[in-house]
């Protein structure tokens, strides 16, 4: 069967707070703001890849878990030095795990979004 897709176009991560976030996701990450609609309170964020983040502000409560939802994953070529940058960047973030294919880490957003940072090996 041949695919309707082309691949993913962007993440979507809920935020309580917009500008609270935005902020954070450029200061703490450096991502850069590509697009924001003021109405809808969303932002489209570039990742240096080749799919974007975009945060959008719900009046929903905000529910993360690493082991029942979704979240993204950052690619880096340096899990220990990313993960030194956001203990310095005050980030909340688990320690560094290190196995025979990755080296990787989550860390948390403002809202408890969990994200991660992954090195793959080779």
């Amino acid at each position: 069967m041949k695919s309707h897709f082309q691949g993913i176009d962007t993440i979507i991560i809920r935020v309580k707070d917009i500008e609270i976030s935005k902020q954070w996701y450029i200061e703490k990450l450096g991502l850069v703001s590509e697009w924001e609609d003021a109405e809808l309170k969303l932002v489209v964020l570039h990742t240096g890849g080749p799919v974007s983040v975009t945060l959008w502000q719900t009046e929903a409560p905000v529910v993360s878990s690493r082991d029942g939802s979704a979240y993204p994953i950052f690619r880096t070529p340096g899990a220990k030095e990313a993960h030194a940058a956001m203990l310095k960047a005050s980030v909340k973030a688990d320690p560094v795990i290190t196995d025979h294919l990755v080296t990787y880490f989550r860390f948390y957003d403002p809202d408890g979004n969990v994200l991660e940072a992954c090195q793959v090996h080779g």
